[in-house]
């Protein structure tokens, strides 16, 4: 690994991915402490890629079990604590919250949650251990390898209250103007594509607001970064770190380590798209 010292860096995708990628982002860690790391959710699904050793991810009973090389991430609406057992090296794909659905050729919904095994899907998939750039345009190939064969596409009704949700407009309000059969069958549309209700990433959007006022070296105080990301109170912030993260911002802030750290503060905010 080149340099022997950790690293996260973002890529750009390709104008012709761009409608679904939000970001392809490579991580390095010769020597990761093994610590317990605690993952915040962000709202989008990911495609992960190991070259070196996968991270062990704590089930529900408390066990840790590694993780496949290769994965699909979907959505969280949980708390993901995870820990390195090697070096670390991979490269990831950041989709839109949309922008999933036809690389994993099923619902998103199915994938809620769950770390899907990708390996089979990412045969192939080979770069030189210390080339970011080569191991993202190892993943952009495969990437438009299948969306030439598969053509994906978007909903431009469930990209319209995606883009709504981050720029904290109401989505309900737009809602009135269709027959209740129309907003239920909008309703499937966006868990199909995004995976989650318009309510559930409203939430996990405005949680992950609090990391962009509270970026690394930020004296921002979680109150005042909880009000702005749209939180009315510190008891209603709190709860949501319970939820998301099953500790309280003051647990999370001591221990966050390594790629937890890195991932917390970098922003999300969606990136421009081409017009649909």
């Amino acid at each position: 690994m080149a340099g022997g010292q950790e690293r996260y860096d973002e890529h750009e995708p390709p104008p012709s991915l761009r409608p679904w990628v939000r970001t392809i982002w490579t991580y390095a860690n010769p020597e990761p402490s093994g610590a317990i790391q605690r993952i915040a959710p962000d709202g989008c699904p990911e495609l992960i890629l190991d070259f070196a050793h996968p991270y062990e991810e704590q089930g529900p009973d408390g066990v840790f079990r590694l993780q496949p090389q290769a994965l699909f991430a979907g959505q969280m609406t949980r708390p993901l604590a995870m820990r390195s057992v090697g070096p670390v090296e991979l490269v990831a794909v950041r989709f839109e919250p949309d922008g999933a659905r036809d690389w994993l050729d099923r619902s998103t919904h199915l994938a809620v949650d769950q770390r899907l095994d990708m390996t089979a899907r990412l045969a192939g998939v080979t770069a030189q251990a210390g080339d970011p750039e080569g191991q993202v345009a190892a993943m952009v190939a495969r990437l438009e390898d299948h969306r030439a064969q598969h053509d994906w596409t978007l909903d431009p009704l469930v990209r319209a209250q995606v883009e709504a949700i981050h720029a904290r407009e109401d989505v309900e309000a737009s809602s009135h103007d269709r027959s209740s059969a129309e907003q239920r069958a909008l309703q499937r549309r966006f868990r199909d594509r995004v995976g989650v209700s318009p309510r559930i990433l409203r939430s996990i959007v405005r949680f992950r607001r609090v990391f962009d006022h509270v970026a690394e070296g930020d004296a921002t105080p979680w109150l005042e970064a909880g009000l702005d990301a749209g939180y009315f109170d510190q008891p209603q912030m709190a709860r949501d770190f319970q939820r998301f993260l099953g500790c309280t911002a003051t647990q999370w802030a001591r221990d966050q380590v390594e790629l937890a750290r890195s991932l917390a503060s970098q922003s999300y905010k969606p990136l421009p798209h081409s017009p649909l």
